[in-house]
C-alpha cells in the first residue's frame, strides 16, 4: 500500500486482499478506473446530495477530485453484483499517510486546523477523509466492511493515531448547536493530541452556556460517521470551522489505536497473529 516515488496516479500498490462479506468486498482501488468511479460517487453524494458548491471544473467533470487524491490510498466497498472494477464500487474512504501527505507538503485537515500536536505524536499517523457510501447501501453490513479495511490497513502499517474532518449538515453553527456542545463537552481530545481550529476558521462549540443540553437528542442527531468514531473511543478536537463549498460545519475527530475496542479491529490482529504462528 506505499505509493512508489513518482507515482502520481493514487493508485495503491498491493497490500492486503479484497475481505469479503456476501456479494460486498473491501479492498484498496487498483486501477484509475476504480479512482475515477470513486470521484464520480464523492461527486454525487457530496454535490447533488448534500448541496456542496462546485467550482467550474467540478461542475464540468461531475467529479470530487483535488490534489490530495493523487497520494492517497483509497479504500473501496464494492458490490459484485453490480459489475466488477468500477462498475461495483458503492462506497469508499480517502487514506493518507505521512509519506503520502509529505509529498503535497500538507494533510488535507490542515487547511482547517493546527495539526502539530497530531503530527508530534510518536508513531504513525493516518488522516482518513472524504467518506461516503451510495444511498442504497447506507446500511450497517458496509460499514462494517469499511471499519473492516480501515482496521486492516492501520495493522498492516502500524498506525498508532488516526484523525481527519467529519461534518455536520448546513453552516449554521447555531442549528447543531446541541450536538458541538455535547461533543465538546463529553469527547474533547487530551491536550497533547488535540487539533485546534485555525483561528481565523474557528467556531466555538460549547454554543448553549447556561442552557440544558438535552444529551440523548444530541447523541441520536449525530450522523452516523461521527457516531462511529465515538464508538472506536474517538475524541474531537477544539473548535468547529464551517465549510462554506461542501455546506457543512466541520470537526476534527482523533482515534488512538491503543484505545479501539471496535471488534473489527481485535478481530484482525487475532487474526494475522494466527496466520503468522
Amino acid at each position: 500500500m506505499t505509493h512508489a516515488p513518482g507515482n502520481n496516479t493514487g493508485i495503491a500498490s498491493p497490500g492486503f486482499g479484497e475481505l469479503k462479506a456476501g456479494s460486498l468486498g473491501v479492498r484498496l482501488a487498483t486501477t484509475a478506473a476504480e479512482i475515477d468511479a470513486v470521484q464520480a460517487l464523492r461527486w454525487h453524494v457530496f454535490y447533488e446530495e448534500m448541496g456542496a458548491v462546485p467550482d467550474a471544473a467540478t461542475a464540468a467533470s461531475r467529479r470530487d477530485r483535488d490534489v490530495f487524491d493523487t497520494v492517497a490510498d483509497h479504500l473501496l466497498v464494492l458490490d459484485h453484483e453490480r459489475g466488477e472494477g468500477g462498475a461495483a464500487v458503492v462506497g469508499c474512504y480517502r487514506l493518507i499517510r505521512a509519506p503520502a501527505a509529505a509529498r503535497i507538503g500538507r494533510f488535507y485537515s490542515a487547511d482547517e486546523y493546527d495539526l502539530s500536536r497530531v503530527l508530534a505524536f510518536p508513531g504513525e499517523v493516518l488522516e482518513l477523509g472524504r467518506s461516503c457510501v451510495h444511498a442504497d447501501y447506507r446500511n450497517r453490513a458496509v460499514m462494517q466492511l469499511l471499519w473492516r479495511g480501515i482496521a486492516a490497513y492501520v495493522f498492516l502499517h502500524g498506525i498508532g493515531l488516526m484523525f481527519g474532518c467529519a461534518s455536520l449538515p448546513g453552516t449554521d453553527p447555531d442549528a447543531v448547536a446541541p450536538e458541538l456542545t455535547y461533543l465538546y463537552r463529553n469527547h474533547l481530545a487530551p491536550e497533547e493530541i488535540r487539533p485546534v481550529a485555525l483561528p481565523h476558521r474557528r467556531v466555538a462549540m460549547d454554543r448553549l452556556g447556561d442552557k440544558p443540553l438535552d444529551t440523548r437528542a444530541a447523541v441520536a442527531a449525530l450522523p452516523p460517521l461521527i457516531k462511529g468514531y465515538l464508538r472506536l473511543g474517538g475524541f474531537v478536537g477544539e473548535g468547529a470551522v464551517i465549510d462554506r463549498a461542501f455546506n457543512t460545519v466541520d470537526v476534527a475527530v482523533v482515534v488512538k489505536t491503543d484505545l479501539v475496542t471496535d471488534r473489527y479491529f481485535r478481530h484482525y490482529e487475532r487474526s494475522a497473529r494466527e496466520g503468522a504462528s
